[in-house]
């Protein structure tokens, strides 16, 4: 098996003020300082207005900085969006792509996934493309195709294990207190990696994360199941004690 070190990324979404951001970064990189040597990397992504701040707060320490989201531009008349070249102005490393609240609450299309990946690929940020089933899909026996056709769709050519990351969430399990079973996450996640030959360089290399409803007292169970590389966490990363121990749950 190939060996890949585990990335716990915090979506932060659309919470926080400046005070609670600084706070919750400045503690999170406090710890991982002080920790010594750890088995995962550890990830904030901010929303916008934060991410200077937070950047320059963590800028000394091994906490990676990340955007939600990004143009695939990299500047014009494009109101409300923000380029790859300013999430990287911000000290980002890495950007979310295609998670399925922009796909439902925006309308993002796989093409438009693939065309963002380009875009911050061009920029040196490492995508994390987002994929996932609805519970409707899932109930209809859709799961692998659905996940499939994302996958095929978004991930743009020229991606591998270095600029790439790729998320599985459940849309059912995102918020709402259900989680997927180690067995199901085993067998999607099993399905990614297979979906994944031809369509990305080094494909056993690629780090495929878990995300929906991780917490700590479910995270060491779900980081020990076969293929899952990390997590993608949400409501958890709002918490220093949550998100740090989803993370230390890694071994």
């Amino acid at each position: 098996m190939t060996a890949r070190r585990k990335l716990i990324a915090g979506n932060w979404k659309m919470n926080g003020l400046k005070a609670d951001g600084l706070d919750l970064a400045s503690d999170l990189a406090g710890r991982l300082k002080g920790a010594g040597p750890v088995a995962f990397d550890m990830l904030v992504c901010p929303p916008f207005p934060l991410l200077f701040p937070v950047g320059e707060a963590i800028a000394d320490s091994p906490l990676a900085l990340g955007g939600q989201d990004c143009a695939p531009k990299t500047s014009g008349a494009h109101t409300g969006d923000v380029a790859p070249t300013m999430l990287k102005d911000a000290g980002c490393r890495f950007v979310i792509l295609g998670h399925s609240e922009r796909r439902a609450d925006h309308g993002e299309s796989d093409a438009v996934v693939n065309a963002k990946a380009v875009a911050a690929h061009k920029e040196g940020l490492v995508a994390i493309v987002c994929v996932g089933e609805t519970e409707v899909q899932r109930d209809g026996g859709q799961a692998n195709a659905v996940v499939s056709g994302q996958l095929a769709g978004s991930i743009p050519a020229g991606a591998n294990a270095e600029n790439t990351v790729i998320a599985y969430e459940p849309v059912w399990a995102i918020g709402t207190g259900k989680t997927a079973t180690p067995d199901d996450v085993k067998a999607m996640h099993a399905h990614i990696r297979a979906e994944l030959a031809g369509k990305i360089a080094d494909p056993d290399k690629v780090r495929i994360l878990y995300g929906g409803s991780v917490k700590p007292g479910n995270a060491a169970e779900l980081m020990a199941v076969d293929n899952v590389d990390g997590a993608l966490v949400g409501g958890a990363s709002l918490k220093a004690d949550d998100f740090w121990g989803i993370a230390t749950a890694c071994r």
